[in-house]
């Protein structure tokens, strides 16, 4: 699908890549999905498919938080407090290390969790909200939510294809 324009084709993209990317997930094993094996998120480094859903739960819950700190009036740091757009890598580390102590099973449920609740949130915007104003920058709200939502999915989902390609997992 192109680039999403309202908030249907917003829906529905950010539904069809998290559906696409929790059919690839739901035939890992545990103990697999534990192993870092694949191409990080920071140049050298190795990741985990745990460290990759980690990744997709902290950026979906950094949009939730940017909204919730928005609707108070307030600015929110992008894209998180201490990190700057040029430090994606460390904010990927942190992300990775706040999810570290949960099985994959968890981390699985929480993304579901995240997935819905962004779901929700662009349900509850009409589309001059989404998309006939700036909300960050030049960028549209749909469009910052798209960029941390259905975007990373499609990136997961085909990091994840490969991978299993390469471990020969069916």
């Amino acid at each position: 699908m192109a680039i999403p324009k309202n908030k249907n084709e917003l829906a529905e993209e950010i539904g069809s890549s998290y559906q696409k990317l929790q059919t690839e997930l739901s035939n890992i094993p545990e103990e697999q999905a534990k192993t870092k094996s694949m191409e990080g998120h920071a140049k050298g480094m190795k990741m985990s498919v745990c460290d990759l859903v980690a990744y997709l739960i902290g950026w979906g819950n950094l949009v939730l938080k940017w909204h919730k700190i928005r609707e108070q009036g307030k600015e929110p740091d992008f894209p998180e407090i201490g990190y700057k757009w040029n430090e994606l890598g460390e904010l990927a580390q942190k992300f990775y290390a706040d999810y570290k102590d949960d099985d994959y099973f968890s981390l699985l449920k929480k993304l579901d969790k995240v997935e819905k609740n962004i779901l929700n949130l662009v349900e509850k915007k009409d589309n001059e909200a989404l998309y006939e104003s700036s909300w960050y920058e030049k960028y549209t709200m749909g469009r910052m939510i798209q960029f941390n939502t259905s975007s990373p999915y499609k990136n997961a989902y085909a990091r994840i294809r490969k991978w299993k390609k390469e471990k020969k997992i069916k």
